[in-house]
């Protein structure tokens, strides 16, 4: 284990190194082998009171349970993943974030339309080991309900710190949501340990294509099992965590409606047979049970490879990873049927900025390493031929206007593109124009050698925030702008 990783844990996983035994030489050089199969749980969850939400997140090492077994990880408040925190349009939710790890980290609130000042969503805050920082975000009156979550972003650790266990979910609340059996948290994530439990580090080519872990877990489990009763409809809430993974999730043989992605909901749910999660993208997903035993799966997904980079003889066009199906959870359906659930209320379409007028037109071109004969230490990941500074200010936009954004990949991987603070509208999609009602997304995903044009009203806040590739690795790496809006 590398000295980096062994300050990131805090020197669990050294414990037993000291011991010096031929068999924990193994532990450490054996794969870690999960227990699949519990129950279903989830985690704890926090919800907001009379406008406020009070939460105190502690990141620290820590032995927790993950696929069954004991693990050397990251976790907030002693858990992987942290605290679900639920929250209604105009709330105040409250962050104390406490470092108890040997390393720096902060704190982002993935999706949420708050401010990136002061101590709002403000990237560039760091909170030094052994500090605590107060965050506090301001949720607007007509903020969309839908799925986020929070994690770290503190840069150059940014993959690391997710990887090993930092990340749980936000839910801004329907005021009117649809009716429903029950619903379901389910917060999906990668991790590769050793035979010790201990995270193992990333290898350069991991970080050059983006780590994908050998471990898929659901709220930490292995394959956990759910039960329900024929025609009862479930909501499932879907987050996709992973760094670099992308999750092309299928559920054969049952019902599934997409309710909304990222932010916000759609007017009317539309039926899915796959739902396709870039990282950082988020599901709100209504299942009617359908007699009969189903697994929910990620199925292959080619994300693209740096093949050109590597020769002939370079990984495979996954990262590395299999092309095999990943079970990722049991759902077993019997018993009395239930009665039929009501309809789904219908809701206003979104804004559509398909028509307003635009302020500027920016081309924002996402370029990764390539070409024959490219030495390691000659990768640059870049956005419009600069890698991140922090000190310097990419882009500059009029507050209260539109703009329309074309973003280009030419580069042979996916790179899922993702803006704080406001959100996007896709106008075209692959070279096409995207039909029918508003598709707003905070992550959106640009195929290999493709390019997305999006439009972003820059309303409601002021104020230096980023946007940057959501596989982290590449994002640690320096794929990442500054915007500021004033």
């Amino acid at each position: 284990m590398s000295r980096r990783n062994a300050l990131l844990i805090g020197g669990l996983g050294t414990v037993g190194i000291a011991a010096g035994s031929a068999g924990l030489w193994w532990t450490f050089s054996s794969r870690f082998s999960p227990v699949a199969g519990g129950e279903f749980t989830e985690p704890d969850e926090l919800r907001s009171s009379s406008g406020r939400l009070q939460v105190r997140l502690e990141a620290s090492p820590g032995l927790v349970e993950l696929g069954g077994q004991r693990a050397s990880t990251l976790g907030y408040n002693g858990r992987v993943p942290g605290p679900t925190l639920h929250v209604r349009a105009g709330d105040v939710l409250a962050i104390e974030l406490v470092n108890s790890m040997a390393v720096p980290t902060n704190l982002h609130v993935h999706g949420l339309h708050v401010s990136p000042q002061g101590n709002g969503d403000n990237v560039f805050n760091v909170v030094e080991p052994g500090q605590s920082f107060s965050y506090e975000y301001r949720l607007p009156v007509d903020h969309p309900p839908g799925v986020y979550w929070y994690h770290p972003h503190h840069h150059g650790m940014v993959a690391e710190q997710i990887f090993a266990g930092l990340f749980g979910m936000i839910i801004v609340e329907d005021t009117d949501p649809p009716a429903t059996s029950r619903e379901r948290i389910m917060v999906i994530s990668d991790i590769t340990l050793d035979g010790s439990g201990t995270v193992s580090d990333a290898s350069p080519m991991d970080r050059m294509l983006g780590r994908e872990g050998e471990l898929v877990l659901v709220n930490g489990q292995s394959n956990p099992k759910l039960s329900a009763r024929p025609g009862e409809r479930e909501r499932w809430r879907i987050v996709n965590t992973c760094v670099a993974r992308y999750l092309r999730l299928r559920l054969d043989g049952q019902q599934m409606q997409l309710l909304g992605m990222d932010s916000g909901r759609y007017p009317t749910p539309g039926n899915a047979d796959e739902l396709l999660l870039a990282p950082g993208n988020r599901a709100d997903v209504l299942v009617t049970a359908v007699a009969g035993d189903a697994t929910l799966r990620a199925v292959y997904y080619n994300r693209g490879s740096m093949a050109g980079m590597m020769g002939p003889a370079g990984p495979a066009s996954n990262g590395g990873q299999g092309t095999g199906d990943i079970v990722l959870a049991t759902l077993s359906v019997s018993g009395a049927p239930a009665a039929s659930p009501p309809p789904v209320p219908t809701l206003p379409a979104p804004a559509d900025l398909r028509t307003a007028v635009v302020a500027a037109h920016r081309q924002l071109t996402l370029a990764a390493p390539g070409g024959m004969g490219m030495g390691m230490g000659m990768m640059s990941f870049t956005i419009n031929g600069r890698e991140f500074n922090a000190s310097r200010t990419d882009t500059t936009v009029a507050a209260q206007t539109v703009e329309e954004w074309t973003l280009v990949n030419p580069s042979p991987m996916d790179h899922p593109f993702h803006l704080h603070v406001w959100p996007m509208q896709v106008i075209e999609d692959r070279g096409g124009q995207t039909p029918g009602p508003p598709l707003w997304r905070d992550v959106v995903n640009i195929p290999a050698n493709g390019q997305v044009k999006v439009r972003i009203n820059f309303k409601d806040f002021t104020g230096r925030s980023v946007y940057h590739c959501h596989i982290l690795d590449h994002e640690d790496q320096g794929m990442m702008g500054v915007i500021e809006v004033r």
